[in-house]
């Protein structure tokens, strides 16, 4: 059985190394004949999974993929095959038995001017069950670099490596995963925007960066390198057979829900099939763009090109039920909540590109406290609705230019 996911960065095509690096002054066919050098080369032989699979590692992951398949608990317990990579990771300590193969591929690659990364998709084949106590070991190889390509990201080599997962000795199972390495094409110079006139910052404030006292928490649309400097395009999102109608609906200004049409499960990010009975049939309903923030993270490093940390990006629980990863915007960075109120809007971010991203609602004015008419309550946000399916009529997403306080940092709605 294989499964696969997320399939390739669109629009590739054959074509040369980046303007002014390494790869357009050495002759291509000398790089491309060094990168294919490494092909069967062996990134890891022998290695041994840090934990034996083990039943508090499978319940974690069930909760967090929110998966409630009965053979993943109980005496005779099977470990979910979308695991397979989880048994042989090796943590922040790392692994001690690789080789420097794969160190070696990157720096070459580096050295001809493809310093960006991103992965594409990911191929898996199971073999037979991993279950609760079953030793993984695994070997790794450089499957394949490819030629060069220009996608919509930039021009780079797509690298595969393939490992051959066992169990207890007996071949369990085979995970390929494939990166694009890139140089990322420059935009045009644009000047950046001229700051506005504003008052001096009270001194709870100084030393803010990413709000530019706008209050919009965005994560900025330059460099950080200054007035004038050339601004690279942001990511563009992977669309696919699986996602294109997610896309679509954004062109449309709207945000879609896909629903089982066998059980009736909502469920976000798309995919091809419900988790919960199996169906590969489906229908879509329009968020109606009010949600919470679930949680969050401040961006502070590394520094993307393109994006000025520091800058909030939130998983945003929708009324519907459902959760997205995007943008919080109208709030200063350090001033996002857990439980904050937000609202749906659609974000230009480059003459390509429109993406959702989530406002802060406004909190309700403060009631002066009885103990002294100068003292003032702490900002405080509303319980979130109660009912999951609020009309979309009263909760109606809002469209508007984005500015270089509110850029979303990522191409959006792709969980």
């Amino acid at each position: 059985m294989a499964a696969t996911s997320a399939v390739g960065v669109a629009g590739a095509d054959s074509a040369v190394g980046p303007p002014g690096s390494a790869a357009s002054v050495e002759p291509a066919d000398d790089v491309l004949r060094r990168l294919k050098e490494y092909e069967g080369r062996a990134t890891a032989v022998d290695a041994v999974g840090k934990d034996l699979v083990n039943e508090p590692m499978i319940r974690h992951w069930c909760e967090a993929m929110g998966d409630t398949n009965p053979a993943y608990r109980g005496a005779d317990a099977m470990a979910p095959p979308a695991m397979l990579q989880a048994w042989t990771m090796g943590g922040l300590s790392g692994h001690t038995h690789g080789t420097s193969a794969q160190e070696e591929l990157f720096a070459l690659l580096d050295g001809c001017g493809y310093t960006s990364v991103v992965a594409t998709d990911c191929e898996q084949e199971y073999l037979r069950p991993l279950r609760p106590g079953d030793r993984v070991t695994f070997d790794a190889v450089i499957e394949s670099v490819s030629d060069r390509k220009t996608t919509k990201l930039g021009t780079g080599h797509f690298v595969t490596t393939r490992m051959d997962l066992r169990a207890n000795g007996e071949l369990a199972g085979t995970h390929r995963f494939r990166i694009l390495k890139y140089a990322p094409p420059v935009g045009s110079a644009r000047p950046a925007p001229a700051p506005a006139p504003a008052a001096p910052a009270p001194a709870s404030a100084a030393g803010r960066s990413g709000d530019g006292g706008s209050g919009d928490g965005g994560s900025g649309a330059g460099t950080g390198e200054g007035e004038g400097a050339p601004r690279l395009m942001r990511p563009r999102p992977v669309i696919n057979r699986d996602n294109a109608g997610f896309w679509a609906g954004i062109a449309e200004h709207r945000l879609l829900i896909q629903r089982c049409e066998g059980c009736g499960e909502l469920r976000f990010p798309w995919l091809p099939g419900c988790n919960a009975c199996g169906s590969a049939e489906w229908d879509t309903i329009t968020a109606s763009g009010a949600g919470t923030v679930y949680s969050y993270v401040v961006m502070h490093h590394p520094r993307f090109p393109a994006f000025d940390p520091p800058y909030a990006v939130g998983l945003i629980e929708l009324a519907e039920g459902v959760r997205i990863v995007s943008d919080v915007i109208g709030a200063p960075y350090d001033e996002v909540r857990i439980g904050a109120p937000v609202e749906l809007e659609f974000l230009r971010v480059d003459e390509e590109l429109e993406v959702p991203a989530f406002r802060v609602s406004p909190s309700p004015p403060s009631e002066p406290s009885p103990l002294s008419a100068s003292s003032r309550s702490s900002p405080s946000f509303p319980p979130s609705p109660s009912s999951p399916h609020s009309p979309p009529s009263a909760r109606e997403a809002r469209s508007r230019p984005a500015t270089s306080a509110d850029s979303p940092p990522s191409g959006g709605g792709e969980g």
